[in-house]
């Protein structure tokens, strides 16, 4: 581990500690700890650090995974470790106590620690289990207004009663539209409100549709292609024109698949004047980019794109003798 360049021994210590029996840890404990009081540089102290928390932490010891915190500095991450300890010792109200410090440390250090995800989900679950059920709720709410999004709204739905989830959510989704325009696109297809998703990507700007990643749009466009072709393929226009004003050619094919998308949802929806005004500004933006033109125009024409050899039809072609 001090002999690596390049980092194949990065937190082996994590997974050391797994493996080692009560003897194995307690050997491994007293030669890091030599080295990490040797302090013979501060990088060599640190890594030893990294090293004792998670010898200390596979052992439950508490009191040395805090004495040594107490020499070197807290974090979120520390706060988390020390906070399931006691979890599993059945100490709720200190673990608790101890995931509020880290989400306070957290807030600080948000570059330094990026544990705040974790040690909030840990408290809202010692909350429920000390029977806080609706202080854990609020801190769900409060999450997912700092954060509409489907991993926050699944949350939420975790915590809300039973009884109440139908309105719980509604009032997501209602806050869910003043926010972020690609988290709410997620959010309602996760939650198949088709109708809300339509009304969001009419509304939305051509610009506002093309500056998100595909990994949003994509799959709203698949999910209305057939119900509602009209608005798929503003979708797909977008995804076609992203690609074309970034200028990477190497995506130039997954363009020519978008535009054929449009093409066939605007015939789908019977604007065929929709189609020609956008291959009117294609041609006119994009005539210059001669490794998409020639396929975006046989496209139009309806014929079939012309097939590029794959890399071993190239390579065949190149090596093998002919006849072969």
């Amino acid at each position: 581990m001090e002999n690596d360049p390049y980092g194949f021994a990065y937190q082996l210590e994590r997974e050391a500690v797994k493996v080692l029996d009560k003897k194995g840890l307690a050997a491994f404990e007293r030669a890091v700890r030599m080295h990490f009081e040797a302090k013979d540089s501060t990088e060599q102290a640190r890594r030893c650090g990294e090293m004792l928390r998670a010898i200390y932490a596979r052992q439950q010891d508490v009191r040395a995974y805090g004495t040594l915190c107490e020499q070197t500095g807290f974090s979120g991450h520390d706060c988390l470790a020390v906070a399931i300890m006691h979890k599993a010792r059945r100490r709720p109200e200190e673990a608790l106590a101890w995931t509020d410090r880290g989400l306070a440390l957290d807030k600080k250090q948000p570059y330094e620690s990026m544990a705040g995800h974790a040690l909030a989900k840990l408290k809202r679950e010692l909350l429920t289990k000390l029977g806080r059920q609706v202080e854990a709720l609020e801190d769900t709410w409060a999450e997912f207004q700092q954060n509409p999004s489907k991993g926050t709204y699944e949350e939420l739905m975790r915590f809300a009663p039973k009884a109440e989830r139908a309105r719980w959510h509604t009032k997501a989704i209602d806050d869910a539209e003043r926010g972020n325009l690609g988290s709410l696109i997620e959010l309602l297809l996760e939650t198949k409100e088709t109708e809300r998703l339509v009304r969001c990507l009419q509304e939305a700007s051509d610009s506002a549709l093309e500056g998100l990643s595909h990994y949003v749009t994509e799959p709203a466009a698949h999910r209305l292609a057939k119900t509602r072709p009209e608005v798929a393929a503003r979708v797909f226009r977008a995804l076609g024109m992203r690609i074309l004003q970034s200028k990477k050619s190497k995506y130039y094919a997954a363009a020519l698949a978008h535009f054929e998308d449009v093409k066939n949802c605007y015939q789908r929806a019977r604007l065929d004047g929709q189609w020609d005004a956008l291959v009117a500004e294609v041609r006119q933006a994009h005539q210059r980019k001669v490794g998409f033109m020639p396929g975006f125009e046989r496209l139009v024409a309806g014929q079939e794109p012309s097939k590029e050899p794959s890399f071993l039809e190239r390579a065949r072609n190149r090596w093998l003798p002919r006849g072969s």
